[in-house]
């Protein structure tokens, strides 16, 4: 399941607001013996409790772009808005979210609750075509014992599809050639995902790469949690 909602606020004050909550259309990629994050790791952390019970489903410490961004001059002078993401595994009842964040004592207090129904009418259910085709470059094991590691290709034509295959595979081994991957080989499952361009746009090629214990993203398009993410330029006329 999926929560996206939006962020809100300067360096002096912040809000939240519900966007949607989706379930995602695939079976939880993570380990379900590391469901409740015990590193006290993280600015912001948020708990998934059943709302009859209170009992602790899962929970994520993180780090956000919102929090880096509250931190800076602009913030001091104007407002703007985040969109962020919670990712956990889906609840067979009501529960709260809790999101929590580190006070100038660098104690967690609650910040925001919110409740989800996972039977509710506006719960996103769709199943959407997948943007393109999903290549394994190596599969070690099931993700929920494994690292992700996903290149997305969005600087090449259709017609460039073989060229980014092949360059995928070359980032995929110059990577494992180097320390500490070269040691880890076995520990990353390597994948590619090529979404293709117009001719005359120039784009550029990304690398994500995602532990198994902590599937949580804070922004749609970039993650900053305990997940270790490494973003990486390919370009397509290499």
């Amino acid at each position: 399941m999926r929560l996206d909602y939006y962020h809100t606020g300067d360096a002096s004050q912040e809000v939240f607001s519900v966007d949607r909550v989706v379930i995602e259309p695939l079976p939880w990629p993570g380990d379900p013996a590391q469901a409740i994050d015990k590193s006290n790791l993280g600015k912001y952390f948020f708990e998934v409790r059943d709302q009859k019970t209170k009992e602790l489903l899962y929970s994520r410490g993180f780090a956000s772009i919102y929090g880096e961004w509250e931190t800076t001059d602009e913030a001091k002078t104007i407002k703007r808005t985040f969109q962020e993401s919670l990712r956990f595994p889906a609840p067979a009842a009501p529960v709260s979210i809790v999101l929590k964040k580190r006070d100038a004592k660098n104690v967690f207090q609650d910040t925001w609750t919110t409740t989800i129904d996972p039977a509710g009418q506006f719960v996103d259910r769709s199943n959407p075509t997948p943007p393109a085709r999903l290549i394994t470059i190596q599969k070690s094991g099931e993700p929920e014992t494994k690292v992700d590691f996903l290149i997305l290709g969005d600087g090449y034509t259709a017609a460039e599809a073989k060229k980014f295959e092949t360059d995928a595979r070359r980032l995929t081994e110059v990577l494992f050639s180097t320390s500490p991957f070269k040691e880890n080989r076995k520990t990353f499952t390597a994948r590619s995902l090529l979404t293709t361009r117009s001719p005359t746009t120039s784009l550029c090629t990304s690398l994500v790469i995602t532990s198994p214990d902590s599937r949580t993203s804070t922004t749609r398009r970039q993650s900053l949690t305990r997940r270790r993410l490494i973003a990486l330029s390919l370009g397509s006329r290499m």
